[in-house]
């Protein structure tokens, strides 16, 4: 066999042993590893952080959900959640998960300063506040438009309107909502922030007494 020929079978010799060996590796190993760390150190956010309650899956602890109704009105008996850019036909308030996006329109765009502005007055005309007390959050959308999360401020300043639309003591919805403040990951990336989704469930389980 001449010795070019040689050359190339060892060539081609390496070449699959080095395909095996990597597909092995990185396409069954891997991620067979990978998974099984999921699935053992990470269970729930593995399987998508799902709220369960005994009527069955609620939502997602990672995932927003819209408290408004079919006009996109607040629901005043819930906490609002941060606006969503993630809308479809299916789901016109947001918080589609296959339709996860932000709006893109820069800080001029004259259609991200009118959504700004409706928001407000109706923030303004829904809880009795003026823009100033208002965060930016209950304003403008996430990157993802799937943010569960609301600042603390957001939250606080609707406590009074949620307890008196669902007749509860105020301060009973206030301390709920100090149970549901998250602090800084890590104790010192980013700001205090409370998960909508689990407060709104927490919340459905109060009396009229502020009892759960």
């Amino acid at each position: 066999m001449p010795s070019t020929t040689r050359a190339a079978m060892r060539q081609y010799g390496v070449a699959i042993r080095a395909m095996i060996v990597l597909t092995v590796g990185l396409g069954i190993a891997y991620p067979l590893v990978i998974t099984a760390v999921g699935q053992l150190g990470f269970h729930s956010q593995a399987n998508g952080s799902k709220i369960e309650t005994d009527a069955g899956t609620v939502g997602s602890a990672l995932i927003g959900q819209s408290f408004t109704d079919a006009h996109g009105k607040p629901l005043t008996q819930w906490f609002q959640s941060r606006p969503s850019a993630a809308t479809s036909d299916s789901a016109p308030n947001g918080y589609d998960a296959n339709a996860s996006l932000g709006s893109n329109w820069g800080p001029n765009n004259p259609d991200l300063v009118a959504a700004i502005e409706h928001r407000k007055k109706v923030i303004e005309q829904t809880y009795g506040v003026t823009a100033a007390e208002i965060p930016a959050d209950a304003l403008t959308a996430s990157g993802s438009g799937l943010d569960p999360d609301i600042s603390v401020a957001y939250a606080e300043l609707q406590v009074a309107k949620v307890a008196a639309t669902r007749g509860l003591d105020e301060a009973s919805v206030r301390t709920l909502v100090d149970r549901n403040t998250h602090g800084r990951d890590l104790g010192y990336l980013g700001q205090p922030y409370v998960n909508v989704v689990w407060l709104n469930l927490e919340l459905s389980k109060m009396d009229p007494a502020g009892n759960r």
